[in-house]
């Protein structure tokens, strides 16, 4: 690590040390940690939830905390989800509270003896902000009650009587029609329900229409001869078939997604997808995944395929190996994973080489030991990290992103294709482009890998290097990757903020600056949190603290401090040539509404020990390596982090 950045704000005024980072791969391990707070390749459980130091002190009320079978850790179903859940993800005692659960078993119990529909009648069971905490309480509840139906308004959960639930044991027996709807509610394609044999034909036909009528899209029944009699089979309708031609929102429904845990090594997460894709013959925008990775290093992450099996993956594994990616936990799932789908990640690093950045009567061993310290108690400034615009590239993300917002595509263009330094394929091909603009010899001269230059040169081959195919070519890449440049100048921009806003304002906060308050609202007391402008009696009694500074990422649906900092965002985006840019390019198909992200943040279960190799010659230093532990809520940079400690600039 180069030392002394002095761009950078720090929190704590100890001294650095010197150390090398990533000597390989091994030294930099990552692992992703879901929504339910596990480490997705189920290397341990975690100590603690990772949360911002003040997030104690606004608790969800009845917030769902549930461990996961291995076969659903990843699945994020709906609440009409297409996977069949295990026996653990339904015990009520473990989704609910005490009295939730005690409420719910009452009116349960109230609904089973009335004779007559409980039309009106209803249970509110809180409010559950996550979209997978949602999806297992409507499934455990259905399963345990199935006589009961559950309803989402906005983040609350409702639960009232399920009138297709009773006119169906009309028909057939309590029991039987308990397990038709937990047969129904499980939609595992391809699967079957029997009824039992039943001789009366009249009440069979009204068994076909009830199921028909109800659940047509979902199911078709059939009779057969059975040794009692006749019997009812429903079968859940195959993925990709149905009786009736299908549109295009039953084909989206009807894609397979198959989730599972990537393993990489030293390799780009785009780069990862990119040579999976070809292995399977699907587009790299037919993977999602959470957040992107670092490149030097061992990561661990979850990711879903769209249009593919897990059989097919499973084929392609050997293949993968070679490259150095490893899938696990392959397993179907309901739906695309979304960006920011987790918690945070967990590191296990390894920092060789360490001694005091200048001559110090410190030991080391104290120095590391009160850096670490400082860092767990004040935290550090929440900048994103170098690879956020592109370690050690002569043309960085940022610069592209800007060119796209002024919606100068040839300028973006001729960014994202200039050559670095060296003569691999890739800066050839790009010098070739460069020096004689022709696309299709360019293409042959670029690495199959390289997905996101390929594609874009085999758009100028087909569409011409004029106005529209340039478009053509930008329109090209997946979305993800046309917004992660713009992503990538506002994130340039927020850290260029962070430094104004520390050293303008200082360390407290102050009238003007945007902070994220806690609110109860509705009558069930559900908490909504709010970005507020810091009045100035607030910063005279000192109401909020500068951990619950945020600062905007630009975009269209953001607010500006109003003090210091929110004019120097209008003239930093003026000296850019945006002060009218409304941050959506609608011929890319772009809209950046902006984001909000706390000024500072804190590491989690930290741990750390010190290590000294013997020398291999009397000559040689002794050589001292930090192994260190920890835990960073989602988008934050252990580089970041790192620099803090060490007061360093990786």
């Amino acid at each position: 690590m180069d030392c002394g950045t002095p761009s950078l704000c720090y929190r704590s005024a100890h001294e650095g040390f010197r150390g090398s980072i990533k000597k390989s791969s091994q030294d930099f391990v990552v692992i992703e940690i879901d929504v339910n707070e596990q480490l997705v390749n189920g290397a341990s459980a975690l100590e603690k939830p990772v949360k911002t130091k003040n997030e104690s002190e606004f608790p969800q009320k009845d917030q769902i905390r549930i461990k996961l079978s291995e076969e659903t850790a990843s699945s994020d179903a709906g609440s009409d989800g297409g996977e069949a859940l295990s026996q653990d993800s339904f015990d009520l005692s473990v989704i609910l509270s005490c009295s939730v659960n005690k409420a719910l078993e009452q009116f349960a119990s109230m609904i089973q003896s009335c004779n007559e529909v409980q039309k009106n009648l209803e249970i509110s069971l809180g409010s559950f902000p996550e979209k997978n905490q949602r999806a297992m309480v409507h499934s455990a509840v259905k399963y345990n009650y199935p006589f009961l139906m559950t309803l989402t308004n906005r983040e609350e959960i409702l639960v009232r009587e399920d009138l297709d639930f009773r006119e169906l044991s009309k028909l057939v027996s309590v029991e039987e029609a308990e397990n038709f709807f937990r047969f129904k509610d499980a939609k595992v394609p391809g699967s079957t329900f029997t009824f039992s044999p039943d001789s009366n034909k009249e009440h069979r036909t009204s068994v076909h229409h009830f199921v028909s009528r109800k659940f047509g899209k979902l199911m078709e029944t059939k009779s057969f001869m059975m040794q009692d009699g006749t019997a009812i089979t429903a079968r859940l309708r195959e993925r990709g078939r149905s009786s009736r031609k299908r549109t295009a929102s039953d084909r989206e429904e009807q894609d397979i997604y198959t989730g599972f845990i990537l393993r990489k090594e030293n390799l780009e997460t785009l780069e990862a997808i990119s040579f999976m894709a070809a292995a399977l013959g699907v587009l790299p925008s037919d993977f999602s995944y959470a957040g992107i990775k670092d490149k030097r290093a061992v990561t661990y992450q979850s990711m879903v395929v769209k249009k593919v099996s897990p059989e097919r993956l499973l084929e392609k594994a050997c293949m993968f190996e070679r490259k150095g990616i490893e899938v696990t936990k392959v397993h179907l799932v309901s739906e695309p994973l979304r960006l920011g789908r987790l918690t945070g990640n967990h590191f296990d690093l390894v920092i060789r080489d360490l001694n005091p950045q200048k001559c110090s009567s410190i030991e080391l061993k104290n120095l590391v030991k009160e850096a670490i310290e400082n860092v767990k108690t004040r935290g550090f400034v929440n900048y994103y990290g170098p690879q956020r615009f592109g370690s050690n590239q002569k043309v960085q993300a940022d610069q592209v992103g800007l060119a796209l917002l002024k919606e100068d595509m040839n300028s973006a263009l001729t960014l994202f294709l200039s050559p670095e330094e060296g003569d691999d394929l890739e800066n050839k091909a790009k010098q070739h482009f460069h020096q004689t603009g022709n696309a299709k010899e360019s293409l042959a001269l670029m690495p199959p890998h390289k997905a996101r230059e390929r594609l874009m040169l085999r758009a100028l081959n087909r569409y011409g290097g004029g106005p529209d195919g340039v478009t053509h070519a930008w329109l090209s890449l997946p979305h993800a990757i046309r917004v992660f440049y713009l992503h990538a100048y506002c994130s340039r921009l927020w850290n260029e903020a962070a430094c104004f806003r520390l050293q303008t304002l200082g360390a407290r906060s102050v009238q003007g600056d945007l902070v994220v308050a806690v609110k109860q609202e509705g009558s069930h007391e559900s908490q909504v949190r709010e970005v507020h402008v810091v009045t100035s009696a607030e910063e005279h009694d000192r109401v909020f603290s500068l951990d619950q500074v945020v600062l905007p990422m630009p975009g269209n649906s953001v607010k500006y401090p109003e003090n210091a900092v929110g004019s120097w965002y209008k003239e930093r985006l003026k000296q850019d040539g945006l002060s009218s840019c409304r941050f959506r390019i609608p011929s890319l198909k772009l809209n950046v509404p902006g984001c909000y992200r706390p000024l500072l943040s804190y590491p989690h279960n930290v741990s750390y020990s010190l290590h000294t190799d013997e020398k291999v010659q009397d000559s040689e230093p002794c050589r001292t390596s930090l192994k260190l532990s920890f835990n960073l809520n989602a988008s934050c940079y252990a580089t970041v982090f790192l620099q803090e400690v060490m007061k360093c600039d990786p």
